[in-house]
């Protein structure tokens, strides 16, 4: 098999695991409640990997609904995974329309807490501020701050610190296969947890974006600035997906780094040091990745610490860990 062109991986913590975005598929790997490693890999929808994928600025619109919608289906099934052992009852996937209604809320959440709450501090504050430039650096100012003290509150949380190392060890794991190094845990090591391709410095790109683009909308009636917040969300999103891209791209060139200092600073509040436990969840879910990719096999994983004897349960293809014991009762 002809080998194919090198694909940026990339993917985010769910519950006691990692989830990796691959060419084709995504993989999970979970680390069960009795310590073993549960991973399994799915084929992605063809809206998010057909030619439109390739168009600038379309194609940032289409990654922020593949997130959203593969972030909510990820950490559900990892929760349902990690919790297996100690409960044995089966729960079902969620159903379209309840990913839909899922999604909907998540999106309308986000939109109302970072575009326009701070819209409505600053109309509070508008008659005193003269300028209109002056009037959307401020709201930009407080979504900044809001996004801050946001992800700062949520870490507070031990469970979502442990969130947070697994989204280290994502990083880690994606930069050791990008320097070409062996997928081990000694090699994973010698990184560090930001990456300029996170989703944390999406955020941070999307708010800083805003303030230009609002800055050109003046200060029209409220009606018109509340629709626009909302309407120019894909636009912005669109665009900081292009900034994200090309400064991924540039890293060796002085303006790349520059451009993703602030997400690589940022990614200190929604980064941990992993664990060597951790790090090898990341290793397993970036290894089913590059594998069914490459229409291969799961390969052995050579990288478990301990010794190697953490025991690996790999799911059929397609399969969940939902309808796993219905499957393996049928074969």
């Amino acid at each position: 098999m002809a080998e194919l062109p090198r694909f940026n991986y990339g993917g985010q913590a769910i519950i006691e695991g990692v989830m990796i975005r691959g060419r084709s598929h995504f993989s999970l790997a979970v680390r069960r409640q009795d310590g073993t490693i549960y991973r399994q890999q799915e084929l992605l929808n063809n809206m998010f990997t057909g030619p439109a994928r390739r168009i600038p600025l379309l194609r940032g619109i289409l990654v922020l609904l593949e997130s959203l919608s593969l972030g909510v289906k990820a950490l559900r099934r990892s929760a349902n995974i990690a919790m297996q052992e100690e409960d044995g009852d089966e729960q079902e996937e969620l159903p379209a329309w309840a990913m839909a209604g899922t999604l909907a809320v998540s999106m309308l959440l986000g939109v109302g807490l970072f575009f326009l709450l701070p819209l409505l501090i600053v109309w509070l504050l508008d008659p005193y501020i003269a300028s209109d430039l002056v009037s959307n650096v401020i709201e930009g100012v407080i979504r900044l701050t809001i996004l801050v003290s946001y992800i700062k509150l949520i870490g507070l949380s031990s469970d979502i610190k442990r969130v947070f190392a697994y989204h280290g060890a994502e990083h880690m794991a994606v930069h050791t296969y990008e320097a070409g190094l062996a997928l081990v845990v000694e090699n994973v090591r010698k990184f560090g947890t930001p990456h300029p391709r996170c989703g944390t410095a999406f955020l941070l790109t999307v708010v800083l974006i805003s303030i230009v683009v609002f800055a050109f909308l003046q200060r029209p009636p409220m009606e018109w600035r509340i629709i626009s917040r909302i309407a120019l969300v894909p636009v912005i999103a669109a665009f900081s997906y292009e900034v994200i891209r090309f400064s991924g791209a540039h890293q060796e060139a002085w303006f790349g780094r520059m451009l993703s200092q602030p997400g690589l600073i940022l990614q200190r509040l929604t980064t941990r040091q992993p664990d060597d436990s951790q790090i090898e969840v990341a290793i397993c879910a970036m290894e089913t990745a590059i594998a069914a990719d490459q229409e291969r096999e799961n390969p052995e994983p050579i990288s478990l610490v301990n010794g190697g004897e953490t025991a690996i349960e790999i799911a059929e293809p397609g399969t969940t860990a939902e309808n796993e014991a219905e499957s393996s009762a049928d074969r």
